[in-house]
């Protein structure tokens, strides 16, 4: 049984464009690349066969992987999101009570993650931390340059 993926409609559409993709493109391409290699003669001793047919392989694997987290997405309803406490898809805003720096992320599912973009996954220690408290509550979280108090500013959708 395979395990729920809870996703955006935006993580969802692109991992859907990463599976069309994958199909569409690299499957022929390494298709093509093994009919290549089996026309240079005997596959016995052929190292660019080999190469071809792991690719593929791995290829394949990934494709399976895509297709059974597409089939098992949930989509989150964003208008149903409560701001009274932290949870995924909350932008949230903390303030570290050691050097009072201010920081906003949103909380989403790991396979949305992007610090770049301020995009939080819910299975960082941060996010773990901050899951379930409210406005005003001070957390402290193990962070790999120790313990940290933050607290939560806001939250927001």
């Amino acid at each position: 049984m395979s395990d729920v993926t809870y996703l955006t409609q935006d993580g969802l559409n692109k991992l859907k464009k990463e599976l069309e993709h994958l199909m569409s493109v690299e499957r022929p391409k390494i298709s093509k690349q093994i009919g290549e290699a089996i026309e240079k003669g005997d596959i016995s001793e052929n190292a660019e066969y080999d190469a071809a047919k792991d690719a593929q392989g791995m290829l394949e694997a990934k494709i399976s992987r895509l297709k059974s987290k597409v089939a098992n997405a949930r989509i989150l309803d964003e208008s149903k999101i409560d701001t009274s406490k932290v949870q995924i898809l909350n932008i949230v805003t903390i303030k570290n009570q050691k050097n009072k720096a201010t920081m906003k992320y949103t909380l989403v599912p790991e396979s949305e993650a992007n610090l770049k973009e301020g995009k939080l996954s819910v299975e960082t220690p941060i996010a773990k931390g901050l899951m379930g408290k409210k406005v005003g509550d001070v957390v402290e979280i193990k962070v790999p340059s120790g313990i940290i108090p933050f607290e939560i500013v806001d939250i927001s959708i």
